[in-house]
Formats: C-alpha cells, structure tokens, sequence
C-alpha cells in the first residue's frame, strides 16, 4: 500500500473567523503508516489583541503570548512537518484556511490535500446527535483533556483519525473524500454532500436552513447547484459562517430569473433571513392627484400617501413624482403653477415649462384647459396597463406567467403550453398570488427597462 502520511492540526486563534484572525497556539502531529513520527506544539504571538470571550474560552489571554514566538519564527517548523502530508482537522476549512492566511502574510504558499474528521465521522460514524469535538468524543469514548487548547484538542483528533482509518480499512471513503471532484473538502461540515449533489442546474431559489430547521439564508440563481457551490468556495467571513451554520437546503425551481427575484424577495420578507440583507421598506410613497380649486381649475399636485396604500400610481421617491408630473406638464401644455411645480400667484414663469397656454394669467378659459388635464389623468391610468409577462416554465413543456392587474403586481404561475383556455381561466386556476411590495415594484421596472422586447402580453390579446 501506497505510504501514508498525514498531519493532524489545531489551532487557537483571536476569534475574528477567516479575514484578520490571527493564531494564538498552534499543534501538529505527524502520523507516517499509522504512528506518531513526530509532534510540534507552540503558543504564538498573534500581533493583535486578544478579546475576553476567547480568553474565556481558551484560557490564552495577552500576557501568555507577550514573549511568545512570532508565526513567521515556527514557519518553517510548520512547513516541515506537514510537508508532503494530507492536511487533517475537526472542521478542516477553519484551520487550514487561517493557517494559510498567517503563510500568506509572510509571502509563503500553503497547499495540502485536506481531510475533515466532522464530514469523515458522519459519513463513517453516522446517527450521532453532535459532530462536535466535545460531543462525538463523549459519544465513543475518546478522552479530551485541556478542551480548547491546540494540544489537547489535537490529540483527541489524533484518536478520533485513528477510529475513522480502522472504520475505513480499504480507504474508499477516504479516497473519495479526497477525490477532487467530490468536493468533500469544500463542503461545511454538517452538509451530506448527497444534498448538493441532489440540487439542480435550473432557475429558481435555495433556502439555507439551519440544525433547527430554521431559514437563514435565501438566495435566487439562474442555475442552483452552481450557485450554491460558489457560497462554499467564497473565503469571506460571511459566507464561512454561513457555512459553518448550514445543516440542509432546500430549493424550489421557477423556470426563469424574473419569477426566482420576485419568490426571492417574497420568502426574504418573509423569514427575514440572519444571513440576507434587510430589505428596506419606505416609510411613505409619492402619488400625483387632482382637485379642484375656487376657479374650477383642476389642479394636479404630489401628496405623500402611506407605504401599504392602494393607490396604483404611487412611486417611491418624490423625484420620479416630480419628474412624472414634468412630463405630464410638457406633453399636454399644462401650467406649471397649477401643477404644483412653481410657487406664485402671479403668470407662471418656470426656468423649463414654457408652453403654458395662459390660464394662469386669463389668456385660456377654464373648460379648455380642464379638458387637457383630464387627458393627462387617463394617461396616467393607462400607464396602469393589465397585463401578463411569459416567460420559461420549470420543464419544456410548461410556460409561466406574471399577473400585473392596473399596474399592480398580482402573482405569477406555471401552465402547459398545451392547455387550450381563456386568459381568466389562467388567472382564476393557475395564479399563485403574491402581495405588490416595494421590491417587487422595483423587480418589475427593472424587468421591463432592459427587456423592451420581451413577451408581454394584454390579456385581451392571449389565448
């Protein structure tokens, strides 16, 4: 049998997960065909401070790494006892990226083949309640002493390798966890690989969910099982812990990106995710409406209206209002002072509105004027338009839909492409309805800004 040579590792740090944490003790055990071959163990000087609750956790504060070596002092004891070894750890990506963090500070590249003792005992050892060090010790009987510090957390890894490799005689399981096409080592520690080799390469979303099954993440691709596998090779803090928490995904397929944003945002509202970015909602919206002065003069102006109002022409910021009623005011000659967009009481004299045709000053009659303003008005509401956007359904024979009733977001849905029935009937049976929000508002837009072209439909006109 080819010979085997392996370096069991821990290492203690500052807290501070992958980016800016710093080594605090570190221990190495060198096991060549089975036996310990040779051991190295130190404390070392991280540089930075070190906060209490680790000092809580690992007894290591300040004063005991004051007079302690410097990482880049050991360097070279570490690279010669882990040189040509498969690097071996409880939760291997921890250890080994922070290590190879403190090789990179000093310009040295660090690069082993990695082993994970949590992913190696769930897989050889399955039905435990915890895959943690403490607990899968206390669960088989290995002894841990000095729990936290590298030395002795290190050594009851050493057993816990030793139980894995005689579980293991013929290394299959080993050799596939180090078959790079496995994707083993890229894993988090508590996620079967079963679950992402199970994921599909379609559109849609994927939940993250924690031991307890709660959502912790909520993420939309064009292809899921790509995107899933790109969190766990990103080395930012976010996406470690991430990791490190994830215990299961499900997904749920939407056939094309528009419909995954807008069941992305819904299930984000929903479950307020610890690992997503909170939504902001506004406090208030924007609608233009009309009323009727002394003179009779249908007046238009922007009133704030509450987030959750009805109002269908409502915007988000009172710069699209304005910029709404600008438009409004050039396309249909309407005067700028009785749109609210001038302060006076005199002839309006705006710096870019010149086409007023005088009802400010007498010049035009009231009932003219009104007329122009009621156009501008059922403008307005045909921009409200009903409508149904197609897009890709989740197989090939199937279509899905996007309801927008008066310009307000109603739900999408999936049906054949063969089924032959009316355009209410794909409402009334098929809709899944979803709540109009802010975000979907802005999902839309956005949608429509850059697909001038796609296949959106009055439903007048579908079959």
């Amino acid at each position: 049998m080819q010979s085997e040579v392996y370096s069991i590792i821990d290492v203690e740090t500052t807290g501070k997960v992958i980016n800016g944490n710093r080594i605090t003790e570190i221990c190495v055990v060198r096991i060549e065909n089975g036996k310990i071959t040779d051991k190295f163990t130190s404390l070392i000087n991280p540089e930075q401070y070190i906060p209490p609750f680790i000092t809580n956790l690992t007894g290591i504060d300040d004063e005991m790494v004051c007079d302690a070596p410097l990482f880049k002092d050991i360097a070279g004891q570490i690279l010669e006892i882990t040189r040509d070894a498969i690097f071996v750890a409880h939760n291997v990506n921890f250890d080994f990226n922070v290590l190879k963090s403190e090789f990179k500070r000093i310009n040295v590249q660090f690069t082993l083949k990695k082993l994970c003792t949590v992913r190696l005992s769930r897989k050889l050892i399955p039905n435990l309640y915890s895959y943690s060090l403490g607990n899968i010790c206390a669960s088989i009987g290995i002894p841990l002493h000095n729990r936290h510090r590298a030395e002795g957390d290190t050594d009851a890894t050493v057993i816990l390798f030793k139980r894995i490799i005689e579980l293991d005689k013929d290394r299959k399981v080993i050799s596939m966890f180090l078959n790079a096409r496995s994707k083993e080592a890229t894993l988090p520690p508590h996620l079967p690989a079963r679950i992402i080799q199970e994921l599909p390469e379609n559109a849609g979303i994927y939940l993250f969910k924690d031991k307890g099954g709660k959502v912790i993440y909520v993420g939309k691709a064009i292809n899921i099982k790509q995107r899933v596998l790109s969190h766990f090779y990103d080395k930012k803090n976010k996406e470690y812990l991430l990791g490190q928490e994830t215990y299961h995904i499900d997904y749920e397929l939407t056939g094309n990106e528009l419909c995954a944003l807008l069941l992305e945002s819904e299930y984000i509202q929903h479950y307020y995710p610890k690992y997503n970015r909170a939504q902001k909602i506004p406090v208030t919206t924007y609608s233009i409406i009309s009323y009727e002065n002394r003179k009779g003069i249908i007046q238009l102006a922007i009133a704030k209206t509450k987030y959750r109002s009805s109002a269908t022409q409502k915007t988000y910021k009172k710069a699209e209002a304005q910029a709404k009623l600008i438009e409004l005011c050039e396309q249909f000659e309407l005067c700028p002072r009785f749109c609210g967009l001038q302060a006076t009481f005199n002839a309006c004299s705006h710096y870019s509105l010149k086409n007023c045709k005088g009802i400010c000053s007498d010049k035009e009659k009231v009932s003219t004027y009104n007329k122009r303003v009621q156009k501008a008005l059922v403008s307005l509401q045909e921009k409200c338009k009903t409508y149904i956007i197609k897009e890709a359904g989740r197989t090939e024979g199937e279509s899905a839909f996007i309801y927008v009733l008066d310009g307000v977001y109603k739900g999408f849905g999936f049906i054949s492409q063969e089924d032959q029935i009316s355009p209410w009937d794909v409402i009334d049976t098929f809709l899944e309805p979803k709540k109009s929000t802010y975000h979907t508002n802005i999902i839309l837009n956005s949608y429509l800004k850059k697909n001038k072209t796609s296949p959106i439909y009055p439903l007048s006109l579908i079959a």
